[in-house]
């Protein structure tokens, strides 16, 4: 194929366009900055993959307003009345802050909307064009792709790759992609239907006759495997997981599936092709990677997603992970691009977010530990099961299982470096910038409504408002209000805390210009009012 050099560049080219990319894309977009998206297939994905979102990504999308476009439903997102860890219950309801927020939209879904939305803010996105090649020098990367009419080289600022868990990004850029496979487990997956007598219109568990009722959307464990029913409409997503050997150079078809969940179950559930059109599912798995990237950054080249981090599906981490990848960097990529980040910002995307894969690693090893068959294992699980009454065990594993235990850094305030409360603000304006998620303020707003733009925020809910004085960089937006709490927090465009203080002082406000020039800023403020 002959080889074209065509004179194009771009600030941020990302290789691949699945959720971590598009993701990606959107909060770039927010930023001011241009992206570049590559995608090998030549049209959308539609093969269904993962069946839904779990944990704090929800609430982070519904800071992006993106949150009721996939629920299909008005109002913010509510926390789960349950949840599972290793195929065993969580007793949610004995917590006071429950975290586990569920979102069950297939895949292809979200990535239409994330699509569509990240077309919408003018990202470019070329379907059928592949990286195949990269080199790079201390001001860009020369990027190589191969596209429908050739091979041809564009030279950006930055390389991301969302390329999933093959990801040529890494393998090109010398990442080591160390871990461990486990070739013991064999899963099976396939669109089919069900009777649909046997399904609970309300709740979409599963009623077996002669074994008994399956919740939907979890992990199910037998003595003989595990079982996943995941009710969509028209059809259903039906897995199992069983120890042992399968060929898998022989086509997986339905009939496979049927035989593998009436071992599973030790009952038969009887299996139909679905009706309509539309993709199928039909997949056989044989092992299971964990695995993580020993570094996410290789000079201008970065990971996000799979291409960073591979691990079990249980507990539903991977694009709660991902997409967090996704939201963590974009706004630190956009301030390196721009010329308006302090030293070192690019830096704490891997500081912050490579701890968080390791625990998403670690986690999903153990539940895929206490699904397991044997008698050890189910002794383990009795013993997890006495640990599970105590209420702190259980907040802790939720926690963990939805990623509301993340603690980026540490300061003099204990929301420092913590997900921003779902504060209600009452009266809240602008004292700078108005905020183009917002066009009028009402009498309240959530503060998922005030982020919707993206940007850094100072939210001023004291009294006094004294906060709201000082000189911020010009991308951060100052808001002052009242809310039940009366607090002051510096907001990262991700949604964590980089400041908070509760009353007002000297210590409180040297701490303000400390964060302002820590994550917003390349060269230091002094105290003004605007």
């Amino acid at each position: 194929m002959p080889k074209r050099r065509i004179a194009m560049d771009a600030e941020v080219v990302i290789a691949g366009a699945g959720p971590n990319g598009l993701m990606l894309a959107i909060e770039l977009r927010l930023a001011g900055v241009q992206p570049l998206v590559l995608e090998r297939l030549p049209e959308p994905n539609t093969t269904p993959r993962a069946n839904g979102l779990v944990g704090q990504v929800v609430r982070m999308l519904d800071r992006r307003g993106l949150y009721e476009p996939l629920a299909a439903t008005p109002g913010p997102p509510q926390p789960q009345p349950a949840y599972i860890f290793g195929a065993m219950e969580l007793p949610l309801e004995m917590i006071e802050d429950n975290p586990v927020y569920m979102l069950p939209v297939p895949q292809v879904r979200v990535e239409a909307v994330l699509r569509e939305r990240a077309l919408e803010l003018g990202a470019e996105i070329r379907q059928g064009h592949e990286l195949s090649g990269l080199s790079q020098d201390v001001d860009s990367v020369l990027v190589e792709v191969t596209g429908p009419d050739g091979v041809y080289e564009l030279r950006t600022r930055y390389l991301v790759g969302a390329d999933g868990g093959h990801s040529l990004t890494r393998k090109l850029a010398g990442i080591d992609f160390p871990g461990v496979t486990n070739d013991r487990m064999v899963s099976r997956t396939a669109s089919a239907q069900v009777p649909a007598e046997l399904i609970d219109p309300e709740t979409g568990a599963l009623n077996v006759p002669g074994y008994g009722v399956i919740p939907p959307f979890m992990h199910h464990r037998t003595e003989r495997g595990m079982f996943v029913f995941a009710p969509f409409p028209g059809r259903a997503a039906v897995s199992t997981g069983e120890w042992g050997d399968a060929a898998d150079d022989v086509e997986m078809s339905l009939e496979e599936l049927q035989e593998s969940v009436d071992r599973v179950l030790g009952v038969h559930l009887p299996l139909t092709p679905p009706e309509g059109d539309g993709p199928r599912l039909l997949r056989r798995l044989v092992g299971g990677n964990s695995r993580l990237a020993d570094r996410y950054r290789e000079g201008r080249v970065l990971l996000v997603g799979d291409a960073a981090h591979v691990h079990s599906a249980m507990g539903g981490p991977g694009l709660n992970l991902g997409l967090q990848d996704a939201i963590n960097l974009g706004w630190k990529l956009a301030a390196e691009v721009k010329g308006t980040a302090p030293s070192g910002l690019l830096d704490t995307y891997e500081s912050e977010r490579r701890p968080v894969g390791e625990r998403v690693v670690m986690q999903t090893q153990a539940q895929t530990a206490l699904i397991a068959p044997g008698n050890e294992v189910t002794a383990l699980r009795e013993l997890f099961g006495e640990l599970l009454t105590e209420p702190r065990n259980v907040q802790r594993i939720a926690d963990l299982i939805t990623g509301a235990d993340v603690r980026y850094y540490e300061g003099s305030h204990p929301l420092v470096g913590r997900w921003a409360p779902d504060l209600t603000v009452d009266g809240a304006a602008s004292a700078s910038s108005p905020l183009a998620s917002v066009p009028s303020f009402p009498v309240r707003v959530r503060l998922a409504e005030l982020m919707r733009a993206g940007r850094p925020l100072l939210l001023d809910l004291t009294p006094a408002g004294t906060f709201a004085a000082t000189a911020v960089p010009d991308q951060v937006d100052v808001i002052t209000g009242s809310s039940d709490r009366q607090i002051a927090l510096l907001i990262r465009p991700d949604g964590y805390v980089a400041w908070a203080a509760e009353q007002d002082g000297i210590a409180e406000q040297d701490g303000l210009r400390d964060a302002l020039t820590t994550w917003f800023q390349a060269r230091p403020l002094t105290s003004a009012t605007r």
